[in-house]
């Protein structure tokens, strides 16, 4: 029945998204077909073969073991006292630094743009979607939202307006890769890792529904990674990525210490008034989509309400909210929650978009600001499918 449930809810998130498009007629139906065979087929082999968990295993210890790595220097800054006692900002968004600074060396030695270059035609060709919007979906689940747009930065006044929805909103349901440590601290890794390629598909299946694209001019849609490495030496590479994943975790740092306290004065409010917090009001909204996804029926007020915290604040918050649960929820629930959860699908990543698309071309800028919320529930929607896929095999 939960398998029913499962396939029932995609189904209705495709429907949806079909009802919101604005080129019915252009949909390639083909192209998505082929990506929710891939996701399907992926989400069975890394979650339902021997040899597909092995490689999860391996990977999260892989990561583990560069965790570890990181854990020495934050130990030499902060001490060990710090780090044993689980201070937020010392064990968890310290680590982004370390990671940041790694991903920096694997691009200055060219491995990660020719990867992503290569994998993104291959994406491109399976699919039958324009090589740009696959190489920003690809490269995001790397670099993140805005970094992926900037490396199409001199295509991006080229796009019409159904290619750019689809280049933000594919970029939008992502993560980087550089805080990926931090996420494994705080939510089971295995699921992390899972939807980080399910993500590249998601975004693409309901973006390119929604909006449907195709290519103009092949030869405009040509990806040069040339300009991908800025830097002139090793050191260098290492320099920027360090200050890079400082400001990273700054930036976060900041942003918890705003929402997590308006969380805490909006709750305060709305206990005064009506007796209870955002999360349960959230967590009623969001109620048949948690159902549509195979939530058990017992959880899904709670799902829903963690689920609704990531979206109106951001995906850390939200962890905060639910790695206390984690113990108290079946294995079903948490792994279609931390599925959900690994994206930038919220608020304030709209802004920092339209912000990155600014820096690149005005005009543009002005079209993405016109469909934020749009784009927004695009890429939750996104979320929503890549956390049902996962569900389907747990």
């Amino acid at each position: 029945m939960a398998i029913l449930i499962g396939a029932l809810g995609i189904l209705v998130l495709l429907a949806v998204a079909y009802l919101l498009s604005n080129d019915k007629k252009n949909v390639n139906f083909k192209s998505i077909a082929i990506m929710i065979a891939i996701q399907l087929l992926l989400g069975a082999f890394l979650l339902r073969t021997t040899i597909g968990r092995k490689i999860i295993e391996a990977i999260t210890g892989v990561f583990t073991k560069i965790l570890a790595y990181g854990n020495e220097g934050i130990s030499f800054v902060f001490g060990d006292r710090l780090l044993d006692e689980g201070v937020f900002f010392v064990q968890t968004l310290a680590m982004i630094v370390f990671v940041s600074a790694l991903l920096s060396i694997l691009n200055y030695i060219r491995i990660l743009p020719l990867a992503i270059k290569y994998i993104g035609g291959f994406v491109s060709k399976i699919t039958g979607l324009p090589k740009i919007e696959s190489f920003v979906a690809t490269n995001a689940m790397v670099f993140g939202d805005t970094t992926a747009i900037i490396a199409v930065k001199d295509h991006i006044g080229r796009l019409n307006k159904n290619r750019l929805f689809v280049v933000t909103t594919a970029s939008l349901v992502s993560v980087s890769c550089s805080i990926l440590g931090a996420y494994m601290m705080m939510v089971p890794a295995e699921y992390v890792l899972v939807a980080l390629p399910l993500n590249v598909f998601s975004g693409l299946i309901v973006s390119s529904i929604v909006c449907p694209v195709k290519i103009e001019d092949p030869k405009e849609d040509e990806i040069d990674t040339s300009g991908a490495v800025e830097e002139s030496t090793l050191f260098e590479a290492i320099g920027s990525g360090t200050l890079m994943g400082g400001k990273i975790a700054l930036i976060v740092g900041a942003m918890l210490i705003t929402y997590v306290g308006l969380l805490a004065l909006v709750n305060g409010v709305l206990n005064g008034l009506i007796g209870v917090d955002l999360q349960t009001i959230l967590g009623y909204v969001l109620y048949p989509v948690a159902f549509l996804m195979g939530i058990p029926s017992s959880e899904l007020l709670t799902a829903g309400g963690v689920m609704g915290t990531k979206v109106v604040a951001n995906e850390f918050v939200a962890m905060l909210d639910f790695m206390p649960l984690i113990p108290t929820l079946t294995e079903k629930t948490v792994g279609i929650v931390t599925a959900f959860l690994i994206s930038f699908a919220n608020f304030s990543s709209v802004g920092i978009i339209i912000g990155a698309v600014q820096a690149i071309n005005g005009e543009k800028a002005k079209e993405v600001a016109g469909f934020g919320l749009k784009m927004l529930l695009v890429a939750t929607m996104g979320s929503i499918l890549t956390a049902t896929v996962v569900g389907l095999f747990l």
